[in-house]
């Protein structure tokens, strides 16, 4: 039974992490329910906690035996028996898909030979340890990351402070300095007898410029995909955020990704997406977005970044004809590549050599200062092409 400790909270987080797997809504707004729950009773006593974490994640008569399965699994001492797809209980099991059993089944320590700190969900801290400790997770490739530091990067993600620089428009609003507005001038001399009392100015309005993400999530693309969509729900909250993803065809995601909770757009993507991890058409996914979106996305100055790693299937000759058209209509294009920022890596695929030429920018995606640095970037964009 937990005591009252600063730990208490990211054990819960992680909680509510394994109700969601187990099929349970458990995103931050329940999160913040059970945390404000837990200050009304003595934490000491296990029936008033249980019922306290009842009340707040279970919200249907069906939901109880999987709350309480899951309860009895990470906050009592359990039976170290597993199976594929079933984590036991004391008395009850907790259904799971096979993956995320094995997941959960290592993490809590049921297979205590494959356990260690790093995938514990139960240490997972709240925040960092120390500068050092989440210095060198920004700087960690995520193709190497443990389960447990996937979700540190994840909060640091949702934490970033986006923020796309701002263009000029045509349109004109009121302002202390600027033009002489002779329209409201003239309008307000008429209500004082004809005299011309004030002068009243304006200057252009500002606007973020809308950012257009296409994102690769073929096979090679297969370790990144899952933060790289963490990245594009992270933007999508803070700017005009137009996404699609491909692999053999482009698929808009814009939608999906406007769920405030984390984890029902993730889940809404995998499941609107049915060519995750197959091949890649990089020329045909843009020659789609071009005929069906671009007049429609691409206005208002708007910066395209592309995310993949270059390896492409179809004909480079269509890959360079497409980015021709693509880069006619957007403001600036930057391609992201994960591949970029590997030891010894040279663009030297068909794909990367035919996109090269069009890009205003070539920047590594593999880990969250790369992710850093495109923001930083985004931030001090000018009011003209960088070409």
């Amino acid at each position: 039974m937990p005591e009252t400790s600063p730990d208490l909270l990211p054990r819960l987080g992680a909680f509510a992490r394994l109700l969601h797997d187990a099929g349970l809504e458990a995103g931050p707004r329940r999160l913040t329910d059970a945390t404000r729950a837990l200050a009304f009773i003595d934490l000491k006593r296990q029936d008033d906690f249980r019922s306290a974490l009842r009340s707040v994640f279970v919200s249907r008569k069906e939901d109880i035996p999987v709350f309480e399965a899951a309860f009895d699994i990470f906050w009592a001492p359990i039976d170290p028996r597993a199976s594929a797809g079933v984590i036991p209980g004391r008395s009850r099991a907790l259904p799971l898909s096979p993956e995320r059993a094995r997941v959960w089944a290592n993490a809590l320590g049921l297979n205590a030979s494959q356990m260690n700190r790093e995938q514990n969900p139960t240490e997972f801290p709240a925040s960092s340890s120390g500068y050092s400790a989440e210095e060198l997770l920004r700087h960690k490739d995520f193709e190497e990351m443990t389960w447990a530091e996937t979700e540190q990067v994840r909060r640091l993600l949702e934490q970033a402070p986006w923020r796309v620089a701002e263009r000029r428009t045509r349109r004109l609003r009121p302002s202390r300095a600027g033009r002489i507005d002779l329209r409201r001038s003239a309008r307000h001399a008429i209500r004082s007898s004809g005299e011309l009392m004030t002068l009243f100015r304006r200057k252009p309005r500002v606007r973020r410029r809308p950012l257009v993400l296409i994102c690769d999530v073929s096979g090679s693309m297969e370790r990144y995909s899952r933060l790289l969509m963490i990245f594009a729900h992270a933007v999508a909250r803070r700017e005009d955020l137009e996404a699609f993803v491909f692999s053999t065809r482009l698929t808009r995601i814009t939608r999906l990704l406007r769920h405030r909770d984390l984890d029902r757009a993730l889940d809404s993507v995998s499941k609107g997406v049915h060519d995750f991890s197959g091949g890649t058409r990089i020329g045909d996914a843009l020659g789609d977005f071009n005929r069906r979106w671009a007049r429609r996305v691409l206005g208002h100055g708007a910066v395209v970044i592309i995310i993949s790693d270059g390896w492409d299937r179809g004909d480079p000759g269509h890959l360079n004809a497409e980015l021709i058209h693509l880069r006619r209509s957007a403001h600036r294009l930057i391609w992201l590549n994960p591949l970029l920022g590997s030891e010894g890596y040279e663009p030297l695929t068909r794909g990367m050599a035919a996109a090269l030429p069009h890009c205003d920018d070539f920047l590594a995606a593999h880990n969250v200062a790369a992710l850093e640095d495109l923001g930083k970037l985004l931030a001090g964009l000018d009011s003209r092409s960088a070409r």
